[in-house]
């Protein structure tokens, strides 16, 4: 195969509209506008317009409150970390950190760390090291015999 022998797949891409092109070409003249009226000129806005009316976004009042720098962090269910060490794709006797959870493609990716929470069993005899864990889910390790370590990084910024 050379490079003049590439090409797309049939349908991948689209040829571009070209509007006003003559009689011919079928979006010729009004170039697919229809007949006078505020739409068919340039610099239209209407979007939220409502004929001079204040329009319904402005009307209703804003609500909540997005925090700027607020904590995103990878979730894990301990049914899944189960699911993986029988899968054998993790290790029960070696500590189970943030970095062996990536490894085994459990998570993705770290994100601001990564929470345990504790949907589904856990029966494993496994010690995890985590930044943050529901209480839930730390009971349920300690139950089945391991322990659920929260990281001191995380209780750092928690106290910030």
């Amino acid at each position: 195969m050379r490079l003049n022998q590439l090409s797309d797949n049939p349908g991948a891409t689209k040829k571009r509209k070209r509007v006003g092109r003559g009689p011919g070409s079928g979006t010729g003249k009004t170039g697919g506008r229809g007949i006078k009226g505020q739409k068919s000129r340039s610099g239209v806005a209407i979007k939220g317009f409502e004929g001079g009316q204040m329009p319904l976004y402005q009307r209703l009042p804003k609500r909540g409150f997005s925090k700027p720098n607020r904590k995103s962090y990878a979730v894990v269910n301990l049914g899944l970390i189960q699911k993986f060490i029988d899968a054998k794709k993790l290790d029960a006797k070696a500590a189970i950190t943030e970095d062996a959870l990536i490894a085994s493609g459990l998570v993705r990716r770290k994100l601001d760390g990564i929470r345990v929470l504790a949907k589904g069993e856990f029966t494993s005899k496994a010690s995890i090291e985590v930044t943050g864990a529901s209480k839930s889910a730390v009971e349920a390790v300690a139950k089945a015999g391991g322990s659920l370590t929260v990281t001191s990084a995380a209780k750092v910024e928690a106290a910030e």
